[in-house]
């Protein structure tokens, strides 16, 4: 029996490892996020414009089919990946639902050898990957392994002292004893570790009954459980729930285990402590440089500077700087952009900081349609409300930047392996350099409009004296003059993201387009050091932001 046992292991290694997606594979990508339940509905409802509400956290009909159905959508914004939802069976809470609502997210798991048949079926989900990876997209699949979800009947409207004692393991697949669970404590401090890592999440009504990820044979089970989602169905990646919540030690099996790209979620603000999971996973959400990027862009008095000091920070902490990072404006936790300000000229500039560093970009569903919930749950629209509509100026913008991603990296050979770096910074900008790609980005707002002056060749660094250059946002082209010097006006407070023109393509500015973008970029090396930006102030690299308010 050993040898056929071998065979088989090696086997299925060797399949995984034919699909596998690394992180650089990765880095190559830019993801739309979906919320399986609220993006698409099956192709035969898909005409129906069915109502979501909200607020009531019930299910809404989204499905996988209805993911398929709309790839081309997706696709053409320029994305190259879509994350989904969880995908294993969810718990069943009685109509009507407590508080907490229902589990339509498919973050309650209860049984995860099964799947969540509200989504679909396993054709159904075999059918999404399959024309994902037609398409030459990646998917990455969300996972719960920190807990189980529970209904407490005996205190759904009091914090219990027990929650086991007010629920039924039968059925649940395949922690269905007390003793696969932690002890129950509420996490009243995030500064202890251990209660962060061992006390349950959750409600009164909903306790999320943390699995013992101490005990070796529950272990084993999450790493064999991995190993065959990822084969079975040939994802691409993994973004892993709740990771802190889970000791360190228990992610790298996990992650082996697995064979593809991890992506952690590590809900935190301090650099320090989030940065070290990078040691653990591949790459995690960049938490705390998209707190800063908050306090920057949501008001015309935000500082600029933090973004700066983001940047070090990340390079600091982070085992692969940026490239360990997930950037991102929104997502299916925190409230939308537009709920905290409705400038326009904010939520660009806001949006372009997901696309011009070295972290992963990551769009959530709706952003594109100008969605402006609030905190969870209406943070959760359906997106088929829009119509999927292709004509929005956001849709543009997020297309626009993606189009110029991809141009930077068909341009440039160091695109990928060169680090942002910080030009500088003044009161209301930031300039931020990746070669061959410079953006500027200002909180000035969409009332304002100035001229902007850079220094970009000094020491001989950057873009050559007389370069012509492309602002893909506003198609514009500009010059680099004799002395080395950029100028160029912003108008609306939206930002500036300069290419080399010999780099633009048609599917970034089209009238102003000077080469394919598809070629190894020597035309773009050309005209633009590989040491492009790194200047420090010590050599006088300046920015000069004149703001002229509209009147």
């Amino acid at each position: 029996m050993l040898p056929s046992l071998l065979t088989a292991v090696t086997l299925a290694l060797w399949a995984r490892q034919a699909y596998a997606a690394s992180a650089s594979d990765w880095q190559k990508r830019t993801v739309y996020q979906v919320m399986t339940d609220r993006f698409a509905l099956p192709p035969a409802q898909d005409s129906t414009g069915a109502a979501c509400d909200t607020g009531a956290q019930l299910p809404c009909g989204g499905t996988w089919a209805g993911i398929e159905n709309h790839l081309d959508y997706i696709q053409a914004m320029g994305f190259d990946a879509i994350w989904i939802s969880p995908i294993v069976a969810q718990l069943q809470v009685p109509l009507p639902p407590p508080a907490d609502g229902t589990a339509y997210h498919g973050y309650w798991p209860e049984n995860i050898y099964a799947l969540n048949d509200a989504f679909g079926t396993e054709a159904d989900l075999r059918s999404l990957v399959s024309a994902v990876h037609g398409r030459g997209m990646y998917i990455m699949v969300d996972v719960v392994v920190n807990h189980m979800a529970t209904y407490n009947t005996t205190a759904a409207n009091a914090a219990p002292t027990d929650p086991l004692a007010g629920i039924s393991l039968n059925g649940y697949n395949p922690f269905d004893e007390d003793s696969d669970y932690h002890p129950f404590c509420p996490i009243t401090n995030y500064g202890n570790q251990t209660m962060v890592e061992q006390c349950w999440l959750g409600s009164a009504a909903v306790p999320l009954a943390d699995v013992n990820t101490e005990d070796q044979t529950t272990v084993n089970t999450y790493y064999s459980w991995i190993g065959q989602v990822v084969s079975n169905y040939t994802f691409d990646g993994l973004r892993i729930d709740t990771v802190k919540h889970i000791r360190q030690d228990f992610w790298p099996g996990f992650v082996q285990a697995a064979g593809v790209f991890t992506l952690g979620e590590v809900l935190d603000s301090d650099a320090q402590y989030v940065g070290d999971y990078t040691n653990y996973v591949d790459a995690v959400f960049d938490y705390p440089g998209w707190g800063m990027v908050l306090q920057a862009f949501q008001t015309t008095g935000g500082s600029m500077s933090m973004l700066a000091q983001s940047i070090q920070n990340t390079s600091t902490y982070y085992k692969n700087g940026g490239f360990s990072t997930g950037s991102f404006l929104e997502n299916h936790d925190q409230p939308r952009f537009p709920s905290l300000t409705n400038d326009t000229g904010l939520i660009k500039n806001a949006i372009a900081w997901t696309f011009i560093g070295d972290g992963l970009p990551i769009v959530y569903e709706g952003q594109e349609q100008e969605y402006s919930g609030g905190n969870v749950p209406n943070n959760r629209e359906a997106v088929w409300l829009s119509a999927y509509q292709e004509n929005k100026p956001m849709y543009k913008h997020i297309t626009t930047l993606n189009n110029a991603r991809k141009a930077a990296m068909n341009g440039s050979s160091s695109f990928l392996s060169t680090h942002m770096s910080v030009i500088s910074t003044s009161t209301h900008s930031i300039a931020i350099a990746k070669a061959p790609m410079l953006a500027v980005l200002t909180n000035v707002g969409q009332g304002a409009q100035g001229q902007v002056s850079l220094s970009v060749s000094s020491l001989g660094s950057g873009y050559a004296a007389n370069s012509q250059l492309v602002d893909v946002i506003s198609c514009s082209s500009v010059k680099v003059d004799g002395s080395g010097n950029l100028a160029f006006t912003t108008q609306a407070g939206a930002p500036a993201v300069f290419l080399p023109s010999s780099v633009v393509n048609t599917k970034v500015c089209a009238s102003v387009a000077g080469g394919s973008g598809s070629g190894s970029g020597s035309g773009a090396q050309a005209a633009f050091s590989t040491r492009a930006f790194a200047l420090s102030a010590a050599v006088g690299s300046v920015i000069a932001l004149l703001v002229l308010a509209s009147a």
